[in-house]
């Protein structure tokens, strides 16, 4: 799994357009994309890795990258 950001709804749309065609060109592969239209939170599906492009905003919000936090550790 890939969390990364842009600095605007635009700026997600693009990255994700240009990283499913990249994807596509490269290793010949058809992503799955959704809500690029909205362009908040993009999610792609390239199979073997799933890419998440948020606004800053978006991305504070859901604070996914806490899923995958080692639990603390106990005393």
């Amino acid at each position: 799994m890939i969390v990364c950001s842009g600095r605007s709804s635009r700026q997600v749309a693009a990255i994700s357009e240009k990283l499913v065609e990249r994807v596509k060109a490269e290793t010949g592969r058809v992503c799955k994309i959704e809500g690029k239209d909205q362009g908040d939170w993009v999610l792609i599906d390239a199979g073997d890795a799933i890419v998440h492009v948020f606004r800053p905003e978006v991305r504070e919000f859901y604070q996914l990258e806490k899923m995958w936090l080692a639990p603390p550790a106990r005393a």
